[in-house]
């Protein structure tokens, strides 16, 4: 299934993304401390942060290629969101970390400049994060996976923080140190603000949430396809990657079950043209006789 295929390549965005954040925090962490930037020192525990979130999001791509079994009849595409939800709560532990320490350094000062090596190593950190973000992005376009999309824009907020970072260690240089632990607390409310969304589209997907827009797009092209006279009822659910579609509609009353059966083929198709990951499940009904129940 071409599903599970995207999967497996979307692993290789995954593995980028750990290896580069290993890297770097490393870089940052110990050139943060040994040049006194806190806002080095934060965006290094940034990326740690992201290190776990993209094994989280590497396990989940595992766990989610396994095929449906006996409890899991609908596959375990949902485990990825399972893993950001995970994810989102380390990360918002860390960013908590981050924000007491850059409040304790600006209530006491300790007076110290950083270092203008501090300084590069930020600059150098956004330019290699920005590589990763165009390649993982690209990766999303060629394997349309939700997933690595959301990877990849997360390597680009993190080159943006990098950015941010460079300019707090230069304005501290400069004889403003203030900005040092301001560009760190900045940093701070962006890990929390990161972990709090994450956590947000996981719940809405864990709770069978289906996009507004998603749903209109659908209506308006089931309700073209030739044969369907009303459409009644659209629900769907994200399910991963996945969506289960359930279409209510009515047709003519003297048509034969083969013809109504080609209307539910036609439905099919129209919605896999808008997105080829989805279930679609099609209830006919005489268009004379309505049902009551939906």
């Amino acid at each position: 299934m071409e599903l599970y295929t995207n999967l497996r390549q979307g692993e290789k965005g995954a593995w980028l993304s750990i290896g580069t954040y290993l890297i770097l925090s490393s870089i940052k962490l110990t050139i943060g401390y040994i040049g006194t930037s806190e806002a080095l020192k934060a965006d290094g525990l940034n990326n740690t942060t992201d290190i776990i979130a993209s094994i989280a999001v590497l396990v989940g791509l595992r766990i989610a290629q396994r095929p449906p079994d006996s409890n899991h009849q609908y596959g375990h595409l949902r485990a990825e969101t399972v893993a950001s939800l995970v994810a989102s709560f380390i990360m918002l532990i860390v960013g908590l970390q981050v924000l007491i320490n850059s409040l304790q350094s600006l209530w006491e000062p300790t007076g110290t400049t950083p270092s203008l090596s501090t300084a590069y190593v930020a600059m150098g950190s956004a330019a290699v994060m920005y590589v990763v973000y165009r390649y993982n992005l690209a990766l999303s376009k060629k394997i349309k996976s939700a997933a690595v999309k959301a990877a990849a824009f997360d390597n680009r907020s993190d080159a943006l923080v990098s950015i941010g970072t460079a300019i707090g260690i230069f304005g501290a240089i400069f004889g403003f140190p203030i900005i040092d632990s301001l560009t760190a607390l900045i940093v701070a409310l962006l890990i929390i603000k990161t972990a709090v969304e994450i956590f947000w589209e996981a719940v809405q997907s864990l709770t069978d949430a289906f996009d507004i827009e998603e749903a209109e797009t659908l209506s308006v092209l089931i309700r073209n396809v030739e044969g369907v006279q009303e459409l009644i009822d659209l629900r769907g659910r994200a399910h991963g990657n996945m969506y289960f579609i359930d279409v209510t509609v009515t047709v003519d009353p003297m048509l034969n079950v083969i013809d109504s059966h080609r209307i539910t083929e036609k439905i099919e198709k129209t919605v896999l043209r808008e997105n080829r990951f989805c279930e679609v499940l099609v209830h006919i009904e005489p268009a004379s006789h309505p049902s009551t129940d939906g």
